[in-house]
Parts: structure tokens; C-alpha cells; sequence
């Protein structure tokens, strides 16, 4: 719940320094508040910047106040959008059932569904970390998932905003457990090509190396992604 009509000066920023040599190598993603997505929508047309939504509502219309669909999010000119967020999940008391809906609205609407999962300080003390994100990985990600409309986000919920994160090696065996359980429901093909995204105070200080490990295939990004130098200077750890 962050930005206003001026943020779109940090978006022609992100646009502006998105050159084609890093387009080539990487996908630029933004996801502002649905007051703003029309708008940055339009400033973006013609540019190598995207923009997704942050959440929305399994169905595609109906008497649901306050929602808004994956069909209003597509009309407005997203490309994708945000499900299962930790926040969502904690704040709103999302399940994984609600998320694999609102996937499959995504899926529906013509949108990439970039499905979240990860563990709560309680349960990674627990040394539940495995167990929880595969669970909710099963439950979360459609049966009729293909490889171009998904992407998996493991955001440690502790890390979240905390500057806190995961060392780099259970940050590979996190993504190396969804690499594997993908494979195992959905078969290689799939597995192999879904992007894994790190969520969880990613930094410019940090992306270098966190950017690099295996199966991380690029970074959800929140407090970063709402300064324009702050988040190029991420997307440049794959310069």
C-alpha cells in the first residue's frame, strides 16, 4: 500500500534505465496499487518495463465490493499479477485453496500468476521450513499450471521487511525442494522451466550473490522496488 499519481516519476526512472542490454538478459516487472495500474500501464506501453497487480479476487465479477478481478486487472493493462503473498495470507487470513483460485483466475484472465509460499519464524524454529513450503506449494498451484503463466516465489515470512534473510544455502535448498516437487507433479519440463523467485530483503547491497545461487531465477522485490535506483541497481546484479 505504497505510492500515489507522483510515483509514476519513479517508474519513467525504472523505464528510462532499463536499457536493451539488460532487457536482453532479464524481465522488468512492476506492481503498483490498483489505483495506479491504468496509468503505469500506459506509461510503460511501448517501453520493456511490465506491469502486474498486486492480488485478486477468483472470480470474474459479481457482487464482491472492495475485490477486484484478473479481467479488471488484464483491462487495465496488467500482465500479471501477485497471489498468496505472505501478507495476504497472515493479514487476510488467505488459504492455499483461496490462492490456487485466484491462480486460476490469473490462468483465466490471460495473466502470469506469481503464487507465494514460505515459512513464518515459528515454524522455520520449528525446522518446518521444507514440509511447510512444500504443503503449501501442493495446495497453491493449479493442476493446470504451464510453465509460461507461473512463477513461484519463496518470501521467508521472517525476512519480510525485517533485513533480515535466509543463508544462501537454505535459499538453494528451498528453491532446490520447489524445483524438485514442480518436477515431480508436473513432470521435468515444467520444473525445469517455471521461475523460482527470492523474496525477503532483497537489497542492492545483497542481490549480487543472492541473485546468483542456483534455481533463484530473480528477486520479488517490495521496500526496493519503490525507489528507481534502488531497483535497477538489483536488476544490474544480472549485468
Amino acid at each position: 500500500m505504497n505510492g500515489r499519481s507522483a510515483s509514476i516519476a519513479e517508474l519513467d526512472l525504472m523505464i528510462q534505465g532499463f536499457d536493451a542490454a539488460l532487457a536482453n538478459k532479464i524481465d522488468l516487472l512492476v506492481c503498483p496499487p490498483f489505483t495506479l495500474i491504468e496509468e503505469f500501464s500506459a506509461a510503460a506501453k511501448g517501453s520493456r518495463v511490465t506491469i502486474g497487480g498486486q492480488d485478486c479476487h477468483p472470480e470474474p465479477s459479481g457482487a464482491y465490493t472492495g475485490d477486484i478481478s484478473a479481467e479488471m486487472l488484464a483491462d487495465a493493462g496488467a500482465r500479471a499479477v501477485i497471489v498468496g503473498h505472505s501478507e495476504r495470507r497472515s493479514g487476510h487470513g488467505e488459504t492455499d485453496a483461496l490462492v490456487r483460485l485466484k491462480a486460476e483466475a490469473a490462468f483465466r484472465a490471460g495473466l502470469i500468476a506469481i503464487v507465494c509460499v514460505g515459512e513464518t519464524k515459528g515454524q522455520r524454529d520449528a525446522r518446518q521450513t521444507l514440509s511447510v513450503v512444500s504443503s503449501q506449494l501442493k495446495a497453491s498451484v493449479p493442476v493446470a499450471a504451464k510453465a509460461e503463466w507461473l512463477v513461484i516465489a519463496y518470501e521467508p515470512v521472517w525476512a519480510i521487511g525485517t533485513g533480515l534473510t535466509p543463508t544462501p544455502a537454505d535459499i538453494v535448498e528451498v528453491h532446490g525442494l520447489i524445483r524438485s516437487d514442480l518436477s515431480t507433479r508436473y513432470g521435468t519440463s515444467l520444473g525445469e522451466a517455471v521461475r523460482i523467485v527470492y523474496g525477503g530483503s532483497v537489497k542492492p547491497e545483497n542481490s549480487p550473490i543472492l541473485l546468483k545461487l542456483d534455481n533463484v531465477d530473480g528477486a520479488l522485490i517490495g521496500g526496493a522496488s519503490l525507489k528507481a535506483a534502488d531497483f535497477l541497481a538489483i536488476a544490474r546484479a544480472y549485468a
